[in-house]
């Protein structure tokens, strides 16, 4: 039989590779990179189960007592480490399990620094006598936290039974993390058959033996304070990781939080270079490609590398002025880009500039007067698209006297279209105007007769200024 002084013995052997885990080598972005030099600090709330279950005998000892001799050789571990904070909850400890109290859990050591002692004499004086409230325990983990940004909080849960009060812990973990209070919580089974009920809830581990329950909790501990690598490969047209230079962020899947971003980047052999991430989240990872591409729920595997493939593959757009002269500096408009067919726009681009958009067709709309649709513009792998399009010239509009109304209209295939009314007050007006044939109808605003109105005719050439002058008709003598 297993006796306590050797579980010890076990326990520091298998913690001793914490300290000596190297940072890998490449690592461009330094968040929470190494926990020794980050702002960032880490705390860990330990729920014990102290409900009356934890007397029985398991190998060399009763559940409790192993418990509290494995939990306090950790403490003594993490109080070397430095920005590391730890607490205690326990549940079932205060009232008899006759009772079947369901708020019978309680914050014995809180959250601050050198608490060391203080923990560990709360712990050896647990004595087991109520029911496993699990639910009820997690929920007041929001309280016990210190509401500081640049923290993680992490939660590692000891139970030995399922929640007796009914209550849905998978609900309760749930709205945790949603509400940013902490990490997904790590649950150590030390009996058999709570799978089904715990795994949900958060990072479940069933411990068989003493030495499984050693094994676990250091590993569990090795997760909680050092980060693991992700290489996010951008793949191609052709399935190959050659696109490069695109932000790309990763957000917390239930908070939703940005946790790291970062340009993509090639390292000195030619691959995506690593990326230094927390594991006890899963991401959602953004390419902000244009569209942007999304993979949602990825889950990092503690202590080992990670490669995200997404597929991006990109050409390039360039939208440019047919004609190089632009005498009478005539302004570059926006140009609206949308999917073929959507009606949503996903980038606004500008003239004579060159952006990378998503293998695919887009229809453009270039925002002049009056609007100019380009639609099923395709975009191919590594290729650029030019889109050239037409200069404007200026139409000078002379009223020669003010209160004139003047409509202007473009000659399309299916008749006159409105572009704009000019106006009123304005004696001289100057608009800039694709290249096309246009229809000006004016009428002074006083008067009162259809036959006032005047119609004209007018063409608009690119870079050049058209004036015309509107003679509108009096008004008749009553």
């Amino acid at each position: 039989m297993l006796n306590a002084r050797f579980l010890r013995l076990i326990f520091l052997l298998l913690l001793m590779p914490l300290s000596m885990l190297a940072q890998p080598k490449g690592v461009r972005i330094t968040k929470n990179a190494d926990r020794n030099t980050a702002t960032e600090k880490t705390r860990i709330l330990f729920i014990v189960d102290c409900s009356y279950n934890m007397y029985e005998k398991w190998q060399s000892d009763t559940k409790i007592k192993i418990t509290q001799s494995l939990i306090s050789n950790i403490v003594d571990t993490l109080s070397l480490e430095e920005g590391t904070e730890y607490a205690l909850r326990v549940f079932g400890s205060e009232k008899d399990y006759s009772s079947q109290d369901c708020e019978d859990t309680k914050l014995l050591v809180p959250f601050y620094r050198l608490n060391t002692d203080a923990f560990k004499s709360k712990l050896k004086a647990l004595v087991p006598k109520g029911s496993a409230v699990v639910a009820s325990a997690l929920e007041k983990a929001t309280e016990d936290f210190p509401k500081e940004k640049r923290c993680r909080n992490i939660v590692i849960m000891i139970v030995d039974n399922i929640d007796r009060c009914g209550r849905d812990i998978n609900t309760v973990s749930q709205n945790l993390q949603t509400k940013g209070v902490c990490l997904k919580p790590f649950i150590v089974g030390i009996n058999r058959g709570m799978k089904d009920f715990y795994q949900k809830s958060g990072l479940y581990y069933e411990a068989n033996n003493e030495v499984e329950f050693s094994k676990i909790m250091n590993n569990i501990v090795k997760q909680a304070l050092h980060n693991t690598t992700v290489q996010v490969n951008l793949l191609d047209k052709n399935m190959e990781s050659t696109e490069t230079n695109v932000p790309v962020t990763f957000a917390d899947s239930k908070s939703k939080q940005t946790k790291y971003s970062f340009f993509h980047t090639f390292n000195s052999k030619g691959v995506s270079d690593t990326v230094s991430v927390d594991p006890l989240s899963d991401y959602d990872v953004t390419v902000h490609t244009i569209p942007p591409v999304k993979k949602n729920n990825v889950r990092i595997e503690a202590g080992a590398h990670t490669v995200i493939p997404l597929q991006t593959p990109q050409g390039s757009l360039l939208v440019k002025y047919s004609s190089e002269k632009n005498d009478l500096n005539i302004k570059s408009y926006p140009v609206l880009v949308r999917k073929s067919g959507d009606k949503e726009t996903i980038n606004i681009h500008s003239v004579n500039k060159k952006e990378k958009y998503l293998v695919g067709r887009y229809d453009l709309e270039v925002l002049s007067q009056p609007r100019l649709r380009i639609d099923d513009v395709e975009i191919g792998q590594s290729s650029l698209t030019t889109v050239e399009i037409p200069l404007s010239g200026v139409l000078a509009v002379d009223k020669v006297k003010a209160g004139v109304m003047v409509a202007l209209f473009a000659k399309e295939k299916d008749g006159l279209v409105l572009v704009l009314n000019l106006n009123e007050e304005k004696t001289k007006e100057n608009i800039e105007l694709l290249p096309g044939e246009y229809t000006l109808v004016a009428r002074e605003r006083d008067t009162s007769e259809t036959e006032d109105n005047i119609v004209q005719e007018v063409k608009i050439e690119s870079n050049k200024t058209t004036v015309v002058s509107l003679f509108v008709k009096k008004d008749k003598k009553r």
